[in-house]
This record gives structure tokens, C-alpha cells and sequence, in this order.
């Protein structure tokens, strides 16, 4: 059996700081962290493309030392372009909106499921 695994993040206001690092973070970078309150967790991002410049992204991340420390959660953007849409355009636009909705209810399952003390 292995132990926990640990991450030494390097900060310019407390210096070298040692804590668990989730199975699910990616890594961290090896340049010094502003402050402690920066030090973050993340996983891998999610990219959803769909047609017309519209974009899901999302990422796990968890901030322990945080101003209000955040638990793992889900860093979400929706990006699109500005558009102007006649009726079958703001009908498409509506149905990518509706996918993208079911695609953030897939990752709150996952979400809570880790959160529970499970895998992502």
C-alpha cells in the first residue's frame, strides 16, 4: 500500500508548502505561487465544441488555502461569439444551450460522486 500523495508548491509569501494532492490533479507549476491563498489544485479541462463558435470548458480545481477555501468544484466557462440570430438560428442557439446544460448535469453526477469520496 502506498501513502497519500503529497505536492510541494512554492510560495513568495510562506514559502515551500507541502499538502495532499488529489489523484485527480494534473500537476502543479514549478514557478513560485504569488501567495498562499493562490495555491490551487486542478484536473483536466473539458472541452466541448459546438457548431457557430460556442464553447463548454470545464476543469476540477480546489483552492485549501483559499480566502474561503474552495473543495473540489467545477470550474465552468461558456464562451460564444456575439451573434445576431434570426428564428432558426436562435432555435440551433437553443438546443446547443440545451446540450450543454445536460453535459454540466453529467459532470455535477461527477461531481458529487467524488465529492462522496469516490473517483471522478
Amino acid at each position: 500500500m502506498t501513502g497519500a500523495r503529497t505536492v510541494t508548491v512554492q510560495t513568495l509569501d510562506h514559502g515551500p508548502v507541502t499538502l495532499p494532492e488529489p489523484a485527480w490533479c494534473t500537476g502543479h507549476d514549478e514557478r513560485p505561487v504569488e501567495a498562499l491563498v493562490d495555491v490551487h489544485h486542478s484536473g483536466t479541462e473539458y472541452v466541448v465544441h459546438y457548431g457557430g463558435g460556442i464553447e463548454l470548458r470545464a476543469e476540477l480545481v480546489a483552492y485549501p488555502y483559499g480566502s474561503r477555501p474552495v473543495p473540489v468544484s467545477l470550474h465552468v466557462e461558456v464562451d460564444t461569439s456575439d451573434v445576431t440570430l434570426d428564428p432558426p438560428g436562435l432555435e440551433a442557439f437553443a438546443t446547443i444551450l440545451d446540450e450543454q446544460a445536460a453535459e454540466l448535469r453529467r459532470l455535477a453526477l461527477r461531481l458529487a460522486v467524488l465529492r462522496a469520496g469516490g473517483d471522478w
